[in-house]
């Protein structure tokens, strides 16, 4: 596994080295020595799917709170997303500032997403599957988010949702003085 430092210092796409030949390719997509070897600190103790039928359904912006935040490897089993990771770490250089990535099943690639960062996506194709392994198990009541559209974060999303949940547009804005 390649792991490639993003401009949000403790992100990293996470790309396979497949082996390939005619039957099609066999590559390793989690291996906790080659995380620690990174300088990645994680434990797998979850894995969660999101099954997306529409095209442009939008997702997030999702974190839980601390002391409960969650580290997690995202990657997509199917389709395609622009996924986006908001650095949300308090005393952070990077601070409010985010960073894009497409994610499809056909490149396998994966993204580490640190405790204290906010996690969303828009599918990029209908019938998308993401896959989430995650670093804490979910805690109820712990969740929480911030709006897509935040300008205090201004994403540039590749195209206007088509279908958003309720919860997620019931998201606040980020705090002017937080």
């Amino acid at each position: 596994m390649i792991f490639e430092p993003t401009a949000l210092p403790g992100a990293f796409l996470i790309r396979p080295e497949p082996h390939r030949d005619a039957r099609g390719f066999f590559a390793r997509l989690f291996c906790p020595e080659e995380c620690a070897a990174a300088g990645l600190d994680f434990t797998n103790v979850q894995i969660n799917l999101s099954r997306n039928p529409v095209r442009h359904t939008l997702r997030g912006l999702h974190f839980q709170a601390a002391p409960h935040a969650e580290a997690k490897i995202v990657r997509v089993t199917r389709g395609a997303i622009h996924d986006v990771i908001v650095d949300l770490r308090p005393g952070s250089p990077t601070r409010l500032r985010h960073a894009a990535f497409r994610l499809d099943a056909e490149g396998a690639e994966a993204l580490f997403v640190p405790e204290g960062f906010a996690h969303g996506f828009l599918t990029l194709e209908p019938e998308t599957d993401v896959l989430y392994q995650m670093g804490r198990a979910h805690v109820p009541g712990q969740a929480r988010g911030y709006r897509y559209d935040d300008p205090a974060f201004a994403i540039a999303w590749p195209a206007p949702p088509a279908l958003i949940g309720p919860a997620d547009l019931a998201w606040p804005a980020f705090p002017a003085n937080p």
